[in-house]
């Protein structure tokens, strides 16, 4: 039986495979367990969400914050389709955890301002838990701060009224935030191990988190980073919610 649902937006194949793994990995969750849907590919509603424990949300290269007039039309569809799903999702509290584009999604939907202010370029931050992320069921087993991978042009620059802020950046105030008890947002990528961004560097190369000619040094710096506690974040959101 399917548990939990990824939805992905990265037409890369590479990409997309690895998120799915990385997933499955971190989240301890046999092959079946996680149904993925590439929602860059084609219309995917409706989504019958009675058959998952729990929704995830990868990463992507859209920027929720960029004018409507600049955004293809596949971005237009995947945002109106994941508004109406999220209209579902948050009236049940369905247990929701959106890892990057987490913040582009379900900040959107709950009335976040997401802008270019406090972008990251790609390395490794420190996370720091508020009060409220220390108590949170998902955080209890991580240290205070902690290392984590970020890459983003947009961040949330005013939380939504009714979430509730778990952590934050020196250079980006809001990291991470719940809404309800069960909807989880990062802006870091709790997914990602160094393998894991490795390739995402490479794949998205020509996308403008970088200049190309400096590849090695964004390579070097992450290679630098001592990242292990993120992906116990997903182990977390899996032991809550999957059903037996």
């Amino acid at each position: 039986m399917t548990r939990f649902l990824l939805l992905s937006s990265r037409a890369e194949d590479v990409a997309s495979v690895g998120e799915r793994a990385a997933f499955l990995r971190f989240g301890g969750l046999r092959a079946d367990e996680l149904e993925q849907v590439r929602m860059e590919a084609a219309p995917f509603l409706p989504i019958d969400l009675d058959r998952y424990d729990g929704v995830f949300v990868g990463g992507s290269p859209y920027d929720a914050s960029k004018p409507e007039a600049q955004k293809s039309a596949a971005q237009r569809r995947v945002e109106a389709e994941m508004s109406s799903l999220l209209d579902e999702i948050v009236d049940r509290d369905l247990p929701f955890l959106g890892a990057c584009y987490g913040v582009g999604t379900l900040g959107v939907h709950q009335g976040a301002i997401i802008d270019g202010t406090y972008a990251e370029p790609i390395g490794a931050v420190t996370v720091t838990l508020s009060d409220a992320g220390r108590a949170d069921p998902l955080l209890t087993e991580l240290p205070e701060s902690f290392e984590a991978f970020v890459g983003h042009k947009e961040a949330c620059r005013v939380l939504p009224t009714d979430a509730v802020l778990l952590a934050s950046s020196p250079t980006c105030p809001v990291q991470m935030f719940r809404v309800r008890q069960n909807l989880y947002a990062t802006q870091f990528h709790p997914e990602l191990d160094l393998d894991g961004i490795t390739t995402r560097i490479g794949v998205y190369r020509d996308y403008g988190y970088y200049r190309p000619g400096e590849y090695d040094e964004v390579i070097a710096r992450v290679r630098s980073a001592d990242v292990w506690a993120p992906p116990r974040i997903l182990q977390a959101f899996v032991e809550r919610y999957r059903t037996d």
